[in-house]
């Protein structure tokens, strides 16, 4: 099969034939329609992130199961899924405690190591020297997937498109469901309105937040922002965006402040925004190494929370999310805005690194529908 391969950290993507990967146990395997651009992806690739090389990046992914592996039920061939980035054991203390987003197989074994759960790779050159995969290895022709991470993609939903739901819809769901835990009425800032900005803003709306404010660079971001839901836009390169919300609010600050690129300033910028007992959901990876300052008495005297989200739980979360797309209530086609052929991989990840992707861009693989 083709995959895109990053052979060292930092270092640049290139296309290449690997071994066509076949499922073990409980695994599934999945002929990849499209697999999502995300910064994650990009932190690898600038060696920001520390993983094992040579790899195959790609983390959000939907396509055709195509054979299953011993023990696996409810999933058959033929059948149009999504994957979730985290693939959880199950077996672990957090997965039996339902918190998949924290599986300690997943973090161990492959984002570690860049193996599924075995500790061995599904993926290897002609030669047999292994080739590790981040999560499932999406970035190529076929994947394989624990089937925990494995769900059936409603039929009205275009299967390239589904693909963002493996983790910028997730991410965004399980920010403002699992640890925000928005309530009606209250008022959200979104800081950085990329693909999974731009889902907290749709499902902030939809889930009853009469205030959201969308911050980021550029007219283009924040046009996306406004079609998607945003009440207020407010650009980080010419406004005081903490003045600004402050006018918004009455004075008040909002409730819930999202930070979802992961650097220093804007960590900060989403504290500044809080009103008293607000709630900064912090949900963009950073370098490795990156720490933000806090005003400790401003945090103690108005009885601020900062909370760290990573992803959601796949096998509660994910269903509910696609119920909710199945609605209309999460449109993923307003988040895609760019289309890459899976040779044209590196340059979608330069393109992102330069900051012209709005909203998500997806590796289009096999052309589906």
């Amino acid at each position: 099969m083709r995959a895109v391969v990053l052979d060292a950290a930092p270092g640049t993507l290139r296309l290449e034939e690997l071994a066509t990967p076949r499922p073990g146990p409980g695994e599934v395997l999945v002929e990849v329609a499209a697999c999502g651009v995300c910064h994650t992806d990009l932190h690898v690739v600038k060696g920001e992130v520390a993983f094992p090389t040579p790899c195959v990046l790609g983390h959000e992914v939907s396509g055709v199961v195509r054979q299953i592996g011993a023990g696996v039920t409810g999933l058959a061939p033929g059948e149009r899924v999504v994957s979730s980035f985290i693939m959880p054991c199950g077996t672990c203390r957090h997965c039996v405690r339902g918190h998949d987003d924290i599986c300690e197989t997943f973090f161990a074994q492959n984002r570690l190591n860049g193996t599924l759960y075995d500790g061995r790779t599904r993926l290897a050159r002609r030669d047999g020297s292994p080739v590790w995969m981040y999560s499932m290895a999406g970035l190529a022709e076929y994947c394989v997937v624990p089937a925990t991470a494995v769900f059936r993609v409603p039929e009205t939903m275009s299967i390239v498109d589904a693909a963002i739901f493996g983790c910028s819809a997730f991410t965004a769901y399980g920010a403002l469901h699992n640890v925000a835990r928005l309530r009606l009425g209250e008022t959200v800032a979104v800081v950085a309105v990329g693909g999974v900005g731009s889902t907290i803003v749709q499902l902030a709306r939809a889930m009853g937040a009469p205030v959201v404010i969308a911050v980021d660079r550029g007219e283009d971001k924040l046009k996306a922002a406004a079609a998607l839901g945003a009440t207020q836009v407010l650009d980080a390169r010419t406004e005081d965006v903490a003045a600004r919300v402050a006018d918004i609010t009455g004075g008040l600050g909002v409730d819930i402040a999202f930070e979802v690129l992961g650097r220093a300033e804007t960590f900060e910028l989403a504290l500044s925004l809080l009103g008293d007992g607000g709630r900064a959901v912090i949900v963009g990876i950073a370098p490795a190494g990156v720490t933000g300052r806090v005003d400790i008495t401003r945090l103690v005297r108005r009885k601020l929370r900062i909370l760290g989200s990573y992803g959601a739980r796949a096998r509660t979360d994910m269903p509910a999310l696609l119920r909710l797309a199945a609605q209309g209530v999460v449109r993923p086609a307003d988040v895609i805005t760019r289309r890459y052929a899976l040779e044209d991989a590196p340059e979608a990840y330069a393109a992102l690194d330069r900051g012209e992707i709005v909203g998500r861009a997806v590796v289009d693989v096999r052309h589906m529908t």
